[in-house]
């Protein structure tokens, strides 16, 4: 499955990146490197991306296996090295799932399974050798 993308720069280090599917982000770099700190760095966009990837894979586990979700974040904790390249050494994905009679079982299992096999993020990122753990919390629906 191929995909595309375009990334256009737009002044100091402001770019606007344009998916496949047509849609539009843009990135800004820190004042001191030439931004206007005015939208997200590069390596936040793959963060985050590494989180929605995975947390579209827990939702839709815990939706296939009829659980009462009503509300789920990620948090991600990372850290970058402290040399060029500076790349991701540690990620870590917190879970917080608020749901109606949750089961724990299911839940571990949905993060289990988006961190081992469907999260393309998480796994490329693991394989290029980021320390990748996960972790969850579920809170009771009130």
């Amino acid at each position: 499955m191929a995909m595309k993308g375009t990334v256009k720069w737009v002044d100091g280090a402001m770019f606007l990146g344009e998916s496949g599917s047509g849609h539009s982000v843009v990135m800004d770099g820190p004042e001191d490197l030439g931004g206007r700190n005015q939208a997200v760095r590069p390596m936040e966009m793959l963060l985050l991306g590494t989180g929605g990837c995975s947390i579209y894979d827990v939702l839709s586990m815990l939706k296939k296996s009829r659980q009462q979700v009503v509300d789920c974040r990620v948090e991600l904790d990372a850290e970058r090295a402290d040399e060029v390249p500076a790349v991701f050494t540690r990620i870590n994905l917190h879970f917080v799932v608020t749901g109606i009679d949750l089961k724990e079982s299911h839940v571990k299992r949905a993060v289990e399974l988006s961190a081992e096999k469907y999260c393309s993020a998480s796994i490329m990122l693991s394989a290029a050798g980021v320390e990748m753990t996960h972790s969850y919390e579920i809170v009771a629906f009130e």
